[in-house]
């Protein structure tokens, strides 16, 4: 097999960690550098995006887009996971619940939300991840981070104690915290019964194959996505061969030596091809001694 280079969106089935799954296609694909652009709990279902070969250079741009959630909220029950697979610590008797109320809750989260990470979680404190603490039956005080919301909306009302959500939200957003919160809130307690990942970034589940399609050399052929595509906001930039000797060593590049027309702007960043038209690497243009210069911000060669 030649090869492999570039991104695959996977539908994980339910059952297996993340981990799981870059092992398992780790060994379909016959390569080692694989790795993915965000977590998924054993027990969730949905997108993950793969990154294989050069492009794991791209993981760091790709964990920083949003993504799109479905989840079902399960109300009157409380667990050390926050989520239904859990140990249950507090069981509520639901009121019956108008659905403005709701509505009016799940608004109240748009925005930026401080949350704090539940102890079962790969936050590290103290260089030790909470739910390693989680498992020695210890509990500690875990700092409110920062996530953002972007869309909620309520999509179903399965009945008085369930409802499903569609979230829109930021890198870092732990959706079972979410529905632990959306419990507090409405003074019942919730926890989380059910999560699918719709979409990361611009990808969604229309994008995605399941893991057994990978080992198809033709859908995998039209589904793998090049590296240099996720960057598509980035303008083309293609140098001469004095500019490809500063390029393939990763040098500054002098504007001079860029061979297609563009406007170049100070702090902008741009997709840089060799002679031949390949992806090489991604520039940002700086300025040095009131002279405008291009500086590598990342090599995927």
């Amino acid at each position: 097999m030649s090869e492999i280079n570039g991104i695959i969106n996977i539908y994980k089935e339910k059952g297996y960690t993340s981990h799981d799954l870059v092992m398992k296609v780790r060994k379909i694909l016959w390569t080692k550098k694989v790795g993915h652009a965000g977590t998924l709990d054993p027990d969730a279902e949905g997108l993950m995006t793969i990154c294989i070969g050069k492009a794991t250079k791209a993981i760091e741009y790709m964990v920083e887009k949003d993504k799109e959630y479905i989840a079902t909220v399960k109300l009157g029950l409380v667990t050390d996971t926050q989520d239904i697979t859990g140990k249950v610590i507090m069981e509520c008797e639901v009121p019956k619940l108008d659905k403005n109320h709701i509505l009016k809750v799940l608004n109240g989260f748009m925005g930026e939300y401080m949350q704090i990470p539940p102890m079962y979680s790969a936050v590290k404190v103290n260089g030790k991840k909470l739910y390693e603490l989680a498992r020695e039956g210890k509990e500690i005080e875990r700092e409110a981070r920062k996530v953002y919301i972007r869309e909620i909306e309520l999509t179903k009302i399965l009945s008085n104690d369930e409802f499903e959500i569609r979230v829109v939200c930021s890198k870092g957003t732990y959706i079972r915290t979410l529905c632990y919160d959306i419990g507090q809130i409405l003074k019942c307690g919730a926890c989380m019964k059910t999560l699918i990942r719709t979409r990361v970034g611009r990808f969604s589940l229309t994008d995605g194959i399941k893991l057994e399609d990978l080992s198809n050399d033709k859908i995998l052929s039209e589904k793998l996505i090049n590296v240099e595509d996720i960057f598509e906001k980035y303008q083309k930039i293609y140098v001469d061969e004095l500019g490809e000797k500063d390029l393939l060593n990763g040098a500054k590049i002098n504007l001079k030596n860029i061979k297609n027309s563009v406007i170049i702007e100070t702090l902008n960043i741009y997709r840089v091809y060799d002679t031949k038209e390949q992806f090489v690497a991604l520039y940002k243009c700086v300025e040095e001694d009131e002279e405008k210069l291009l500086k590598v911000e990342k090599m995927f060669i």
